[in-house]
């Protein structure tokens, strides 16, 4: 018997500013003085949508850019501020067709009853490819933005306290993805009647109250924008440790995570699923990619060269949560490949240098990865939903309603 054809792989483009790695700005492909134009980043997202590319997410937070993990830099030779990340996702999908776009939201310091309204409005620009990545924020000077609450210091990441406090916030952050769940679906797919004869432009009985009342929200609903055209939009979160791998497995479509090897990609992926069948959604379709920070060339050689000279200009080396990659588009293919093996069913890949390293996953490692059967020829489906087979979910309140 000749043996099974590998699964097709997904891929995903992760964009933050001019590129992940801290000096890439000052490339000479970086464009930094178009950073805050619209037309940079419909230039960025064109291009992952000439690859084929399943979505690109966008990078967003509630303070400036900082190389610490909790508190703000002085440094004035990196890279500063950002556009918000949802209007920039609906400034671009217009300009686009087939590619998800799925911009980050802080569920920390962000009402629901916002982001909900903000996400459905981003499906129907695009037509039904939009989602979300929800992020927490245990930084206080983000929370001094706010006001209205004060998250707990924390001093070492390690110590039963600091897991405390990132515990409360991710299931924090999961009630707020079941609250935006639950108002995506407060109207029903027919709600909407626009009968010009009896003067009735919605039923009133298809409108519905999600009646939330948790420990961190109390929401009444319904929303004030019809079902998302998805009818629930993407929901994809980063995880490192159990904390935030248990609200991939309560509330996620996708979960990024960062394994260096097969044999961890499959331990995480291993916790993930059993966490998966605690919460009942043993059922459920959860993607789960895995990030990697990519500088790919002709050779090796010019790869690491251009990570030791952007090393230099940073004045350190470059380190992240996410394995670091440099070399060719066919030896990139080699190692996605080997870590699937470990249970992955996609990748979310972060260009060191957006306009370098974006066109080299574009024009060189999809055709790499075509010719091994492992990625699309064309795009199948009309949402980002479909493309990565999902199904469109029945409305719960329908259901409960028939």
């Amino acid at each position: 018997m000749s043996p099974t054809p590998a699964s097709p792989l997904h891929l995903a483009v992760a964009l933050d500013g001019t590129g992940w790695h801290p000096a890439s700005w000052r490339e000479p492909v970086a464009r930094p003085r178009d950073l805050f134009t619209a037309g940079y980043w419909a230039d960025l997202v064109a291009e992952a949508e000439r690859g084929l590319i399943d979505f690109v997410t966008i990078e967003d937070g509630l303070g400036p850019q900082s190389t610490h993990f909790l508190d703000p830099d002085e440094r004035t030779d990196l890279v500063r501020g950002r556009l918000d990340a949802v209007l920039v996702a609906s400034r671009v999908a217009p300009l686009t067709k087939h590619i998800g776009l799925v911009p980050t939201v802080v569920a920390t310091h962000t009402e629901p009853f916002h982001i909900s309204k903000a996400i459905a409005t981003l499906d129907y620009v695009s037509t039904g490819r939009a989602g979300l990545r929800v992020q927490i924020s245990a930084r206080p000077n983000e929370a001094a933005h706010f006001g209205r609450r004060g998250i707990g210091r924390i001093e070492a990441y390690d110590s039963p306290a600091a897991q405390d406090i990132l515990a409360e916030l991710f299931d924090e952050a999961a009630d707020h993805v079941e609250v935006v769940r639950r108002l995506w679906d407060s109207w029903e797919d027919d709600a909407e009647i626009r009968d010009t004869a009896t003067g009735r432009f919605v039923d009133r009985d298809k409108l519905h109250y999600i009646d939330f009342e948790g420990r961190h929200f109390s929401v009444k609903g319904p929303s004030i924008t019809p079902r998302p055209p998805q009818g629930q939009p993407l929901v994809t979160a980063l995880a490192h440790q159990t904390a935030p791998y248990r609200l991939v497995a309560r509330q996620a479509d996708v979960g990024y995570v960062t394994p260096h090897d097969a044999e961890q990609a499959r331990a995480i992926v291993a916790e993930i699923r059993a966490e998966q069948r605690a919460a009942g959604r043993a059922g459920d379709t959860v993607h789960i990619f895995g990030d990697l920070v990519v500088f790919l060339d002709d050779s090796p050689a010019e790869a690491q060269a251009r990570r030791e000279r952007l090393d230099a200009l940073a004045g350190e080396p470059y380190t992240g949560d996410a394995r670091i990659f440099a070399g060719t588009a066919v030896q990139l293919a080699d190692l996605l490949e080997e870590l699937a093996t470990g249970g992955l069913t996609g990748f979310r890949l972060r260009p060191a240098i957006a306009g370098h390293d974006l066109p080299r996953i574009s024009r060189d490692l999809v055709p790499e990865l075509q010719r091994r059967g492992r990625f699309r020829e064309a795009y199948e489906s009309g949402t980002l939903r479909g493309l990565l087979g999902l199904a469109r979910p029945a409305n719960r309140y329908a259901a409960a309603t028939a």
